[in-house]
């Protein structure tokens, strides 16, 4: 099975320039769905309360709560076994439906996945981890001078049954993470929030590989079955609790406040 695309980031304070936490991703998928994405605000009384962005009916993706946690996921592929595991919508949503950041955890480490799945987890006191969750094993690794970037190949470990064979599923996943993170670096030097949020909005509009690139276009060659884009990306300010989205490639798209604050009405 051919993994989603997507590449995701995490800035913490040191790396951000203005001091500020931020999470975010490109969320690459499948060019025929895009009139299904929505930015959905739940509220949920006795939980967080989430924004996330979905494809229509999905109970859960990728987003960020008001106890400030986000969570970006990427595909990673990989065949393991045919027994049946917890569908990765029900494993994500339960990460954003948690109220601190061990509960976030525990739902990614605890949870027997279906199949494999990154997930980037962003805490807004200037924390980030990334899991590489499967059938099996789970691996992770942390930031390097505050910033954290991750595709759809597996970084953190190789699972053992994959050792051997493993191909990765998006060849163009091992050139966009190291893109994206030369692009995010030059967020250290911003002098505020306003060139910072510019800097990583440039960053993901990066077009090394085009159309299979950071900001992913339909590969008119291709069927349309087979386009993929950037439907849509992302940047949280976990500090401020500004939810910015691009609807659609970046590059063709800036990105626009959602209509609500992710800290407002939080009574945790």
């Amino acid at each position: 099975m051919e993994p989603d695309g997507c590449t995701s980031f995490a800035l913490l304070p040191e790396a951000s320039g203005d001091g500020h936490v931020y999470a975010g991703q490109n969320w690459d998928w499948r060019y025929g769905v895009a009139d299904t994405v929505m930015v959905l605000r739940v509220v949920q009384p006795g939980r967080p309360t989430v924004i996330m962005h979905v494809e229509a009916g999905q109970v859960g993706r990728q987003g960020a709560n008001s106890a400030g946690i986000a969570l970006n996921a990427n595909g990673l592929g990989g065949r393991f076994d045919d027994s049946v595991g917890v569908p990765q919508t029900l494993v994500r949503r339960r990460v954003l439906d948690s109220d601190n950041l061990n509960a976030a955890l525990e739902a990614l480490t605890r949870s027997r996945a279906h199949i494999a799945s990154n997930a980037l987890v962003t805490h807004r006191d200037g924390f980030a981890i990334d899991l590489e969750t499967t059938p099996g094993a789970v691996g992770w690794m942390y930031p390097a001078e505050g910033l954290l970037v991750h595709g759809n190949h597996y970084q953190a470990f190789m699972p053992p049954q994959l050792a051997a064979t493993y191909r990765p599923g998006s060849a163009d996943s091992l050139y966009r993470v190291p893109r994206a993170e030369a692009g995010l670096r030059a967020v250290r030097h911003a002098s505020g929030r306003d060139e910072a949020r510019k800097l990583i909005h440039t960053a993901m509009s990066d077009h090394l590989g085009h159309p299979e690139s950071l900001c992913t276009h339909p590969d008119e060659g291709q069927p349309a079955v087979k386009r993929w884009a950037t439907l849509l990306s992302s940047c949280v300010d976990l500090t401020t609790g500004d939810y910015l989205i691009a609807a659609g490639t970046p590059c063709d798209h800036e990105y626009e406040r959602v209509p609500w604050n992710l800290y407002d009405g939080d009574t945790l």
